[in-house]
């Protein structure tokens, strides 16, 4: 068994897979990484996603080379806009212009160098809009398999790069000397191995499975929410950070949290069911709290730019959970994936009494106040349209459908995609919040992925970062699919970086 490595991944996500390929890539031979988890937890939460990447690009053109589900024919009928943007308010500016300035170049890299299955997600991300394909949201790609074809790519690549990965083998310490990290410590059956590198990557992710650190930094209510991935993040990575000095930065008492089955397993995701728990279709219908009562615009913006807020609202109401209600007319465009029959159970009633009969089975506690809902939010849908007979439901953009007339405007809006809840038989689902990971993480230098020392601001030497221990990138909100690109921008940086320190790159 070696005992010294040009670098040293912690972590076998996508992020931490990205780093000890680009090592290997700008020359390292000899990359390890060590694992927490056993083998059958491979992959971190890149495993639990729906291997979505979010990317400046030029359209439709600029992303067919990298893509392998569309054929020349289907191509002349789809519409995916150029998209330019991706960062916003309080992020780290530098922070954030670095991920978006290299995200193009991190995709393409993805596609050529790793050989990931990036597809078109007309699955997710499109509607059928006059016989045409139209993407939404600013996001058109994923992975085929989502998360598990991800990872699965991943491990391939590891495998003809000659990287190690050693599970059951949880980081203890960073080894420093004279401000310089020299290595890691280890445990493998239940002893300490000392390991020494040139540069160490830590790829651990953030501390949302901890329910003693989530108290801690986000409130005493997230004790209750469901761990949508891995049960294998609980913050070893920033202890061992903050031990050699390392700076913390970002929201700490932010997360990216979604609707998430009321039903799914509460300490860890699934292995095989995966993303199927996330129930996003809500800008289709309502939500309503046990009371009866809607609690969010729906219709606020796509999905994409509400989803990880809307946990924490979930949470938030009465006993953490809702549910979400819709007509006929909108159960065809629901994600098959995330509402089959065999995925969710489904609450259904030919009319809406009895529906709220079925859901007092559920715990509903108030009938009365929620038949008013659907009742209120019908009528103010209705006096809408009759103000606005030219408005047209189009679900790819932001369609001005709404509950906000000159004579009815309810207290709290839908913005866009009202429609009245008037056609049976209705559908209802119960849905609790799903954590998926935390904002909070440690400040690094936007072009080298060096962590930053709290008493220097200047990169600690051999130290780095990606994934989502990385803080700074997201406060309060999160666009959909930029974690996994921003876990391989800071992934590439971080090891082309080590090359360097081994003296070895090629670059």
């Amino acid at each position: 068994m070696s005992t010294h490595y040009d670098c040293i991944v912690v972590g076998s996500g996508h992020a931490g897979c990205s780093a000890a390929l680009a090592a290997v890539e700008a020359g390292c031979t000899s990359v390890l990484i060590v694992e927490k988890a056993p083998r059958d937890w491979v992959g971190g939460n890149g495993y639990f996603t729906a291997g979505a990447h979010r990317t400046v690009h030029g359209g439709l053109q600029d992303l067919l080379p990298i893509v392998r589900n569309v054929t020349p024919e289907q191509a002349s009928k789809i519409d995916v806009d150029p998209y330019t943007r991706l960062g916003q308010d309080k992020p780290d500016t530098k922070l954030v212009k670095s991920m978006v300035e290299s995200s193009r170049e991190a995709v393409e890299w993805l596609a050529r160098i790793i050989d990931i299955p990036f597809i078109l997600s007309f699955h997710r991300q499109a509607y059928e809009v006059h016989g045409r394909q139209k993407f939404w949201g600013g996001m058109a790609l994923s992975t085929e398999d989502g998360g598990k074809g991800l990872i699965k790519a991943h491990m391939k690549a590891l495998e003809k790069a000659g990287v190690e990965i050693w599970f059951e083998s949880p980081a203890i310490r960073l080894r420093v000397e004279t401000g310089t990290i020299t290595g890691l410590v280890v445990q493998i059956d239940g002893k300490e191995l000392n390991l020494s590198a040139s540069s160490v990557v830590l790829a651990a992710g953030g501390y949302e499975s901890s329910s003693e650190l989530r108290a801690k930094h986000l409130g005493s209510e997230w004790e209750k929410a469901h761990v949508r991935g891995t049960p294998y993040n609980t913050g070893d990575g920033f202890a061992m950070a903050q031990a050699v000095g390392a700076k913390l930065i970002g929201d700490w008492a932010g997360c990216h949290s979604t609707c998430w089955d009321a039903n799914a397993p509460v300490d860890a995701g699934d292995r095989e069911l995966s993303n199927q728990f996330t129930k996003s279709g809500y800008p289709l219908g309502i939500m309503v709290n046990i009371y009866g009562q809607r609690f969010v615009d729906e219709g606020q913006d796509f999905r994409n730019f509400t989803y990880a807020k809307f946990g924490r609202q979930i949470l938030l109401q009465p006993e953490g959970c809702a549910f979400q209600v819709w007509g006929a007319d909108m159960v065809p465009f629901l994600r098959k994936e995330e509402y089959g029959d065999e995925i969710v159970e489904k609450i259904c009633a030919e009319n809406m009494e009895e529906l709220a009969d079925k859901l007092l089975e559920k715990g509903l506690k108030d009938k009365e106040c929620f038949l008013k809902t659907v009742h209120d939010f019908n009528a103010a849908v209705q006096s809408h349209r009759a103000e606005c007979p030219t408005l047209r439901w189009d679900p790819t953009v932001k369609d001005g459908l709404s509950t906000q007339s000159s004579t009815v405007a309810l207290q709290l809006p839908k913005s866009n995609w009202a429609l009245p809840i008037n056609q049976g038989p209705f559908l209802a689902v119960k849905v609790a919040c799903g954590i998926t990971f935390t904002f909070g993480g440690l400040a690094i230098d936007p072009e080298t992925a060096g962590i930053l020392s709290k008493d220097t601001d200047a990169p600690i030497k051999g130290l780095f970062c990606t994934g989502e221990m990385v803080g700074g990138l997201f406060y309060d909100n999160y666009p959909g699919g930029s974690g996994l690109t921003a876990g391989a921008v800071f992934g590439r940086k971080a090891g082309g970086q080590a090359a360097k320190l081994a003296g070895k790159s090629v670059k």
